[in-house]
């Protein structure tokens, strides 16, 4: 008897996912949304069934629920939501791929998923925490790595700062700068506790509360000789500041700008965009998928820094299905410090 049939009975007939129903006019509500009973079905030739264990919310996703032309196909109505997971085979018709394996995958907001298995990862729980594959390891982590080292093209010596700095990406962005030799490493948060957790635990040189006073002046003081590299996470009124205090031949990895992300209408800045002309700025926007081919360094080299404990991480874990949409709007209004996972085995 093959392993499949013998895992067949755990695979159930139905699994709840969420649809998205209703498109956001600025800021999503609960109603946008609709959890709903869906068929499971039996695995195919090549593919696998997934129960998952973790879910991720993500900033991009908010873009993808407009109906707009854009670098991935906008989330259709009525349909099940994605994105990604991680979670154990129950059962599979894939060669290579066994049940009792945990892998990474594309399909989360949901219960069960059944994929094509060469579109799945197999990840070890051994190495690091399964969540851990959504964020430090995984996606997120490798925009920072990417998004700072290439994009933003660090040097050794740089002043960089971060905006969104408490978050997924830019916590690492952070850390991999001061592990690679930066000067000066700034960051931007929404509240001063999240400010201390980027001084005291993630080893900032400085960081501020973006509310506590304009982005512009608080950036000038904490970088008063200015900064070489920009990771903007947010966008507006953070873009601008960061145009003010960047050097000749600044450089910014433009990654989200969360900031606009829920705004009906256009943002009043940056107002200060032909500085870039005089200091020969460079603002480089950021696709993680554009960087697939630094996967293996960023494992090797980041999974060396967690293991050795030069480089740490937190993660804002969400319980139940039933609270992923809870999540994702907690994750726009900030409401994590680290990564935002949603746990579905609780």
């Amino acid at each position: 008897m093959s392993a499949s049939a013998h895992a067949q009975p755990t695979l159930p007939a139905t699994g709840r996912e969420w649809h998205l129903v209703a498109r956001p006019d600025g800021w999503p509500v609960p109603g946008d949304f609709a959890l709903r009973e869906a068929e499971v079905p039996a695995p195919g030739p090549g593919q696998i069934a997934v129960r998952n264990l973790f879910m991720s919310v993500d900033p991009y996703m908010r873009g993808r629920m407009n109906d707009v032309k854009s670098y991935v196909p906008p989330f259709r109505l009525d349909a099940p939501l994605d994105g990604g997971a991680v979670g154990v085979v129950v059962a599979s018709e894939a060669e290579g791929v066994a049940v009792g394996d945990h892998v990474l995958h594309g399909l989360g907001w949901r219960e069960y998923a059944v994929l094509d298995a060469r579109h799945a990862t197999t990840v070890d729980p051994d190495v690091a925490p399964l969540s851990a594959y959504l964020g430090v390891l995984g996606m997120p982590g490798l925009t920072a790595y990417a998004g700072l080292l290439r994009v933003g093209a660090f040097q050794e010596g740089d002043a960089v700062f971060v905006s969104g700095a408490a978050g997924a990406v830019g916590s690492q962005v952070g850390q991999i700068a001061k592990l690679k030799g930066a000067s000066r490493v700034i960051g931007s948060a929404g509240s001063d506790e999240k400010v201390k957790v980027l001084v005291e635990e993630y080893g900032f040189d400085a960081a501020f509360n973006y509310k506590n006073g304009p982005v512009r002046d608080q950036l000038k003081q904490a970088a008063p000789d200015g900064i070489d590299v920009y990771f903007d996470n947010v966008g507006g009124e953070h873009l601008e500041a960061a145009i003010s205090s960047l050097k000749v031949h600044g450089r910014a990895a433009i990654c989200g700008m969360i900031a606009q992300y829920n705004a009906t209408e256009p943002p009043a800045a940056p107002r200060n965009l032909a500085m870039v002309i005089g200091k020969r700025l460079r603002l480089e926007g950021l696709l993680v998928g554009d960087h697939a081919d630094l996967k293996e360094q960023f494992v090797d080299e980041v999974g060396g820094w967690l293991r050795d404990g030069s480089l740490r991480y937190r993660e804002t874990v969400v319980d139940g299905i039933d609270h992923a949409v809870d999540a994702f709007l907690g994750l726009l209004r900030g409401e994590n410090t680290g990564k935002m996972v949603v746990r579905l085995d609780a």
